[in-house]
């Protein structure tokens, strides 16, 4: 019998993972060209802070995890949505570069409290039956942040000017806070769970960590193109108000993602999906090759549907195969290994525009390496 707590904990994981990832993840792309233009920082400059950011957050998630796993994600989350909270009005009165990297280094903190792994950590263990329904949710209302946000953000830029808009932010991250403190269960519910392996038997096995490589460099063009689709769109000639509409629409894309995926996991393996829900995000991708209009939102169509489907494919797989026992230390894991190579490929992804002038030579290393990404899920099937 499913416990009445859970549901109400999942409807209130899908407003405040909306609300952080709205403002903690998609907002860095939009504040870039206003704040580079009054602070005299170059993209690879501020790309740093980004990258640092997500840096910071993989290196915590495992204690993070491994506490959630012990005690429950309330204060956790609670203490994460107070932080990002103060630091978001703390970044709207930044002067200097190392002033931009505290403040995301803090920001990083956040975020492995407030964002994904926690609360599928928290579906995994109070649902059971219903688990794909609960993640489902979550993520369908959290593919909106980028639809709802990019396009306020874009406003509020233009209307106060970017340090201003930081201020309404900010008090829009502080409804998270009575939220996780009131709704989130202290401590989780304990399952015995006859499927569930121990930890570190998990990570002596191959699968486990082609795994693990696999969703972390597919991961690496979901976060380059986090910081790059608005100035990338911009370089093309394309107006703010349109490319604020295109990026927004990738939110979108992702709910017709999920809601394609979770129906084809009835008749078609989680592998099988997975794999070809890659190789529509690397020809996504590709299609910003091409010149015109009709070329982006190709782009904006088959990346943002895949990369909606990629979550769930990740959060799927890894409570199938492995049960909910230790979800929070092995979704640890996995959050480290992408948030390394996803914090460099924002920063590489700088850099080699710095170098060439233009994004095309990004496109081409993003291409590859989801491609790459294919040829270890592959791995994932094959190996115990």
């Amino acid at each position: 019998m499913q416990d009445p707590a859970a549901w109400p904990m999942a409807r209130v994981l899908a407003i405040t993972t909306t609300i952080s990832y709205g403002i903690l993840f998609y907002s860095f792309g939009v504040f870039t060209k206003p704040m580079e233009a009054e602070l005299g920082f170059t993209r690879a400059q501020s790309s740093l802070a980004f990258s640092m950011a997500l840096l910071v957050a993989g290196l915590v998630a495992i204690p993070v995890g491994r506490y959630v796993d012990k005690h429950g994600a309330r204060t956790v989350m609670t203490l994460g949505s107070v932080l990002a909270t103060g630091l978001v009005l703390v970044w709207s009165q930044v002067q200097s570069l190392v002033g931009l990297y505290l403040v995301w280094l803090g920001l990083g903190l956040a975020m492995s409290a407030v964002f994904y792994e926690v609360a599928f950590t928290v579906i995994a263990v109070w649902f059971d039956a219903s688990r794909q329904k609960a993640m489902l949710l979550i993520t369908l209302i959290a593919g909106l942040a980028s639809t709802i946000f990019i396009p306020l953000e874009t406003y509020l830029i233009t209307q106060l000017g970017w340090r201003q808009a930081l201020w309404v932010l900010s008090g829009i991250l502080a409804i998270t806070i009575p939220l996780h403190a009131i709704f989130i269960r202290h401590k989780l519910q304990q399952k015995k769970a006859t499927t569930d392996l121990d930890a570190k038997s998990i990570f002596r096995t191959q699968r486990f960590w082609w795994f693990v490589f696999a969703v972390a460099t597919v991961r690496i063009a979901a976060s380059a193109m986090s910081a790059h689709s608005v100035p990338l769109l911009l370089e093309r000639g394309h107006t703010a108000a349109l490319v604020a509409i295109m990026a927004g629409s990738i939110g979108l894309m992702q709910l017709l993602g999920r809601l394609l995926f979770t129906p084809m996991t009835s008749n078609q393996s989680l592998f099988t999906l997975s794999i070809w829900t890659f190789g529509i995000h690397a020809l996504g991708l590709a299609f910003l090759f091409l010149p015109g209009v009709l070329s982006v939102w190709v782009f904006v169509v088959l990346f943002g549907a895949s990369n909606g489907a990629i979550t769930l494919a990740r959060a799927g797989l890894l409570a199938d195969i492995y049960g909910s026992k230790n979800y929070g230390q092995l979704g640890g894991v996995v959050a480290l290994a992408t948030a390394v190579m996803g914090a460099l490929s924002p920063l590489l992804a700088g850099v080699l525009h710095d170098l060439t002038g233009r994004y095309e030579m990004v496109l081409v290393a993003l291409v590859f390496t989801t491609l790459s990404a294919i040829v270890m899920m592959i791995q994932v099937r094959k190996v115990i």
